[in-house]
């Protein structure tokens, strides 16, 4: 049991890695939101499921689960707010320069 939870945690570790490289990485806001909206779901899912297998059935694991479902309805609403506040203030999506 306690080998599935370290996969779990080890392949939410391997996407979160993957956000903040993008992060650093990437040119401009709406490019690193994408990047970050999609693995960080994704890496938070999986580090959460593989905790709940860790701790077994108990009041923890109704815990861990509340919170992943608050994670993925507030994650696309925060990179959708992120996003707009960026358009809104005048930020223009990057684009390759023609040489």
């Amino acid at each position: 049991m306690d080998v599935l939870a370290v996969i779990f945690i080890l392949a939410g570790l391997f996407f979160l890695v993957v956000a903040a490289i993008g992060v650093i990485r990437l040119p401009d806001v709406f490019t690193r939101s994408h990047a970050v909206s999609i693995t960080d779901s994704l890496g938070a899912f999986l580090m959460l499921i593989g905790i709940a297998i860790h701790e077994g059935f108990s009041l923890n694991v109704l815990k861990i689960l509340a919170v992943l479902a608050l994670l993925y309805l507030q994650n696309p609403v925060i990179a959708h707010a992120t996003v707009r506040a960026a358009l809104r203030a005048g930020l223009k999506p990057w684009q390759r320069e023609s040489t």
